[in-house]
């Protein structure tokens, strides 16, 4: 008997691996799917994963991506987030939706385009992943060759950069050279649940300017 995609389910918190899938497979269960769910869906090389974040996952991951958006908007980069976007790239056999993500260096090549098609496109240049509920497989961003891979695991920051086609773990942004963001991120993220989220940016926008301005 075969299963129907509306007859699973993931709890919160919890994920469902599928082992040899196709792209083609992948793609329709994308479809059936469909774009309003709670669910998270990542695929590389035959494996697919499905995962139900946490409220805990959900906040963190917004938190982060306001904190990123302050640090560009005071350094006057233009950029672009597109959020938990799929981006998938055939030849790669590789698809992934990441928490967050932004487009920075490349923010121009993709400006006003509502469909990003990794086949023409560059792949954002910075992905963001909270991995609470789950830890992130490197193998996805690593075909699709995203520079740079940040990991939140509730209490620390990792961030990954690419060096010849792997990630390597660093102390330094490739986005943000300048900031102390392994301190700094986990800093003002557990601040927001002190504080409040209003206060808490109003506050790392005030260190952003000071720190810019030394």
């Amino acid at each position: 008997m075969l299963l129907e995609l509306n007859q699973l389910i993931v709890p919160a918190g919890h994920q469902l691996l599928m082992k040899d899938i196709s792209w083609s497979t992948y793609k329709n269960i994308l479809a059936e799917l469909g774009e309003n769910r709670n669910s998270k869906i990542s695929y590389s090389q035959g494996v697919l994963e499905i995962i139900a974040p946490l409220p805990e996952h959900e906040v963190s991951k917004k938190i982060i991506g306001n904190l990123v958006e302050i640090l560009l908007e005071e350094l006057d980069i233009e950029f672009r987030s597109l959020g938990s976007t799929t981006f998938e790239k055939e030849v790669m056999d590789a698809g992934v939706e990441p928490d967050d993500c932004f487009y920075i260096e490349n923010e121009a090549k993709v400006r006003g385009k509502n469909r990003i098609n990794l086949e023409i496109d560059p792949p954002p240049d910075l992905a963001i992943e909270i991995d609470i509920t789950s830890r992130t497989r490197f193998n996805n961003y690593q075909a699709l060759k995203v520079p740079e891979l940040w990991r939140w695991n509730g209490s620390r920051l990792e961030i990954n950069v690419l060096v010849d086609d792997k990630y390597v773990e660093t102390n330094q942004s490739r986005s943000f050279p300048n900031f102390p963001i392994t301190q700094m991120i986990p800093e003002y993220l557990m601040r927001s649940k002190i504080d409040g989220r209003n206060a808490t940016m109003k506050a790392f926008r005030t260190w952003v300017k000071q720190h810019i301005a030394n």
